[in-house]
């Protein structure tokens, strides 16, 4: 067997796209994704949008490796799924999710899960090298959580975790940072802070790219340039997010008819029971 090849570098990555899914198809004892077509380039930012078992959360764990396909291709910033080491590109692919948050030991200092990330580890423990605590802590710095870098985990609130969780991937030098539900359980003001600091990462020199898992469209800022909307474990629709987000691909999303609206480019969905 030849031996596995390591990801391309991040010199090696500008030519390709962030991620790239062909006829992605995911069968156990029911199909759960068919046929998943889908390409992120560089310079985009998108929405997974979708009703509860959609098959979101499945999307994400074969990108990052812990669910196999069945049949079809992935490939992560030039990195093809079965032919390159996973292990270490999975240290490339940011993910934040309440399932990474429920195996932080309560006791973990903050600026110890940020640095955790380093590596792709949890309960990492005691930092002795002072330039690895300033590294970590100038990611903190960037997600405005710095002032939390002595607080236990288990003393956080629900929206300080998530914030701590996107330093933690900031520091592992990311290639696309995936966020499966970020908002769920914040209250409105800290799902507007949560927000408004996604926007600033996805600006400037060092802006990073985002995916957004989410069944809620009033969390779409305008920072998110495409939308891919999955039904059943098909994709409705994939393309800007002008085009794809109308009303009518919305009311078949959520098989119920709904109307759309936009205010001060923030999007509001209202139902019709």
């Amino acid at each position: 067997m030849p031996p596995r090849r390591h990801p391309p570098t991040p010199a090696t990555q500008a030519a390709v796209p962030l991620i790239a899914v062909e006829n992605l198809r995911v069968e156990r004892e029911r199909v759960i994704l068919d046929n998943i077509n889908w390409t992120m380039n560089a310079g985009e930012n998108w929405v997974i949008l979708g009703a509860n078992g959609s098959g979101k959360t499945s999307l994400l764990a074969v990108l990052t490796g812990y669910l196999p396909e069945t049949s079809g291709s992935v490939r992560i910033a030039g990195a093809v799924r079965g032919e390159d080491d996973w292990r270490e590109l999975r240290k490339r692919v940011g993910l934040v999710s309440t399932v990474l948050a429920r195996q932080i030991s309560p006791n973990e200092p903050a600026l110890c899960v940020v640095f955790g990330g380093h590596d792709a580890m949890l309960n990492f423990g005691i930092i002795k090298e002072i330039h690895r605590k300033h590294a970590a802590l100038t990611q903190m710095r960037r997600t405005g959580c710095a002032h939390l870098c002595a607080q236990p985990w288990g003393t956080l609130s629900q929206g300080e975790r998530q914030h701590v969780l996107i330093a933690r991937a900031l520091y592992s030098g990311l290639s696309v940072l995936i966020l499966d539900e970020p908002c769920a359980g914040l209250d409105p003001l800290a799902r507007e802070r949560f927000l408004q600091m996604l926007t600033r990462l996805s600006t400037g020199k060092n802006a990073v790219p985002l995916v957004l898992v989410t069944h809620h469209v009033e969390e779409i800022i305008p920072a998110f340039s495409h939308a891919l909307l999955l039904r059943k474990g098909r994709v409705l629709a994939s393309g800007t997010v002008r085009d794809t987000l109308t009303a009518s691909n919305l009311s078949a999303l959520f098989s119920t008819p709904v109307s759309l609206r936009r205010s001060k480019s923030r999007y509001f969905l209202d139902v019709t029971l």
